[in-house]
């Protein structure tokens, strides 16, 4: 067992690297996932575009930004046992014991110097708070432990910097004796077709696929217990202890799972996800129901022959591997009618050229390469640009049955095209066999590939085989609303005790900001709505930000389209050096489209060194040096200090 809390760092630790493992060429089998064509587009154009859409954004309210880091402090110090002897420990431990002095040895030394000029930013901190790790056995069942909420809430009481309260509970493990007990019940996990989806391992650690498509659930009752008990504790505090409380993030990362979580991210058949358990299975055909009132109008749609909606099954067969199946139960990466072109590309002197895209000889779209590829330096040492990732997505439902042609080019200078790559395309309707090629029409002029330019087109795959399957776009929307009203039953939970006015967040994912990941599998993009549309009106946008996406244009496009929103950012990590004036204009940039707070990871410090543990790799710190950690110490530290220069 690991010590009290060194499962979820790990675990925390192993997801990001895995997230920023982008592949890097067809040496590593590279995919990629992003915008849709029009947001990819409108991403390229970002600059002056952006600028204007926040000048002409209605106002939000605005403190200076709050830095809110994660400080480690559940293992070091709030879960503790009693019998902790340091003189740290007995702070954490004793009678009315918090850790107070812990995140004030940690954050002193970013707090902004006394100054006549107003300080860049707000220092205070994120509390996470691990629900399932709350309780302990007594007899047959689960109670809380008073002990640790105790420690939580005088946490809160015992100081004086805002905070942002993390209700963390998610698939990954927190090493709570009580996750193991849930999960042998298969009520408790989401299913795949084949059944309960089994404890995962992801780089080592468990991960538990725990369900969120019903609410009666032991795994929903003891979160909705955990909070209850937390909450209720916070709420007896005076009120200006609860107003140190400016936002409270729900759950952390929900979303669709799969198996092989660790390896299965990308676009490698078989696909296979969640939720194929009977209540899934019969609120899908409610939702049909709902949607077509009458299923003549959904066999229209499907050219299929269903009698009822309680005929209808989810997709869940590959046409591939299962020939006799019908198209109605067709379900890959692809069958919901999106097709991503993507790869990488380097061209020395070129910032961020732009790669155009041809169907059959009439352009389609183009894409600028601005996505974060921390691989490819790796393979390619000659590479000095890592953001040389580029991606585009092409809605392929209205192409006629045929073998289509893409063409795909990089242009370095306005008109300068270079022939990246082509690929051959079935579009295979209800046909069985390979199709007739469409008919072609002229390419544009191109020249030879430039010295020291380096590309590759990692997809489509040659001859890659595409099947529409409506029924499969209907199934991920009712997938992504499974997500969302999860949240939205966890908000209300919320909502019910005395913070019903402080700021609700989510804490989700970006899927499209990550080249290896195949987005549909995860359907969250519907919960990314959060602050914009019921049912999740009363909750606001809170999202982890790595790599280019803390930066890059890709993130305030997105952003942008939907119209400006206050918004969190729950973790956050460029992934690259910044100096602090570069920080302090990434900072004032997120600040000014709508972000409220600001969260990454720090490891605690008491008495000016590292406490023992198992340090997370994206901590910044000093002694850091994965991911530039310790250089972005430097920049905020730096920037601590650069309100006091003279302007």
């Amino acid at each position: 067992m690991y010590p009290l809390g060194a499962a979820a760092r790990l675990s925390y630790n192993a997801h990001f690297v895995a997230r920023t493992n982008m592949s890097p060429s067809r040496l590593l089998h590279p995919v990629c996932t992003a915008l849709s064509a029009a947001a990819v587009v409108a991403a390229g154009a970002w600059g002056a575009h952006w600028l204007q859409q926040i000048a002409n954004a209605p106002p939000i309210e605005r403190k200076p930004l709050l830095l809110a880091p994660m400080l480690g402090v559940l293992d070091s110090c709030i879960l503790l046992p009693d019998t902790t002897a340091t003189e740290l420990g007995q702070r954490c431990t004793r009678t009315g014991g918090s850790a107070s002095a812990l995140i004030e040895a940690t954050l002193t030394p970013l707090e902004p110097l006394p100054s006549h000029t107003p300080a860049p930013y707000r220092l205070g901190y994120t509390l996470q708070a691990p629900l399932l790790q709350l309780f302990r056995p007594q007899g047959n069942d689960w109670v809380i432990d008073q002990t640790r909420v105790a420690r939580l809430v005088q946490t809160v009481q015992d100081n004086p910097r805002p905070v942002v309260l993390y209700l963390f509970a998610t698939h990954f493990p927190v090493d709570a004796p009580l996750e193991r007990a849930l999960a042998a019940n298969p009520d408790n996990l989401l299913h795949t077709p084949q059944g309960p989806l089994p404890v995962d391992s992801y780089f080592g650690i468990p991960t538990y696929p725990w369900t969120f498509v019903r609410t009666d659930t032991e795994i929903t009752s003891r979160r909705v217990q955990a909070t209850r008990a937390l909450l209720n504790g916070l709420c007896q505090l005076p009120a200006t202890d609860r107003a140190k409380i400016e936002g409270i993030t729900l759950l952390g990362e929900v979303h669709h799972l799969f198996p092989d979580f660790q390896g299965g991210m990308g676009w490698k058949p078989p696909y296979v996800v969640t939720d194929y358990s009977p209540t899934s299975v019969q609120g899908f055909q409610r939702y049909l129901a709902q949607h077509f009132q009458h299923i003549g109008r959904l066999n229209r749609l499907l050219g299929s022959q269903y009698r009822s909606f309680a005929q209808v099954q989810p997709p869940s067969l590959d046409l591939r591997t299962a020939p006799q199946a019908s198209l109605a139960q067709h379900l890959d990466s692809f069958a919901h009618g999106r097709l991503p072109v993507s790869g990488w590309a380097f061209a020395p002197g070129v910032r961020h050229p732009w790669v155009h895209v041809y169907r059959n000889g009439h352009w389609v779209g183009k894409t600028q390469v601005n996505m974060r590829r921390e691989d490819v330096p790796r393979v390619h040492p000659e590479v000095d640009e890592p953001d040389t990732g580029w991606r585009l997505d092409l809605d392929f439902r209205a192409w006629p049955p045929g073998l289509h042609r893409l063409d795909v080019f990089l242009e370095t200078a306005p008109g300068q095209l270079t022939p990246m790559a082509t690929r051959q395309l079935a579009v295979m309707g209800t046909q069985r066999t390979l199709p007739t090629p469409r008919p072609q029409q002229p390419l544009p002029s191109s020249v030879a590939r430039a010295p020291g330019v380096m590309v590759d087109v990692d997809m489509p795959s040659e001859l890659q085989t595409l099947y529409y399957n409506p029924l499969a776009a209907l199934w991920h929307d009712f997938r992504g609303q499974q997500v969302v009203r999860y949240l939205q039953f966890f908000e209300g939970v919320v909502a019910q005790s005395c913070f019903a006015h402080t700021p609700r967040y989510t804490h989700q994912l970006l899927a499209f900001p990550n080249p290896g990941w195949d987005e549909s599998k995860y359907a969250v993009d519907a919960s990314l709505q959060a602050g914009l549309s019921a049912p999740l009106a009363q909750v606001r946008l809170g999202v982890s930000l790595y790599g280019d996406a803390t930066y890059g244009p890709r993130f305030h496009a997105w952003l942008a389209h939907g119209g400006t929103r206050p918004y969190g950012i729950t973790e956050f990590h460029p992934l690259r050096a910044l100096d602090h004036k570069a920080l302090q204009q990434l900072l004032k940039q997120h600040q000014a489209q709508g972000a409220q707070f600001l969260s990454f990871f720090m490891e605690p410090r008491w008495q000016g060194a590292l406490v023992e543990r198992a340090h997370n790799p994206f901590s910044l710190a000093p002694e850091n040096a994965h991911y530039h950690s310790n250089a972005l110490y430097q920049a905020f530290d730096e920037l601590r200090q650069s309100n006091n220069q003279p302007h």
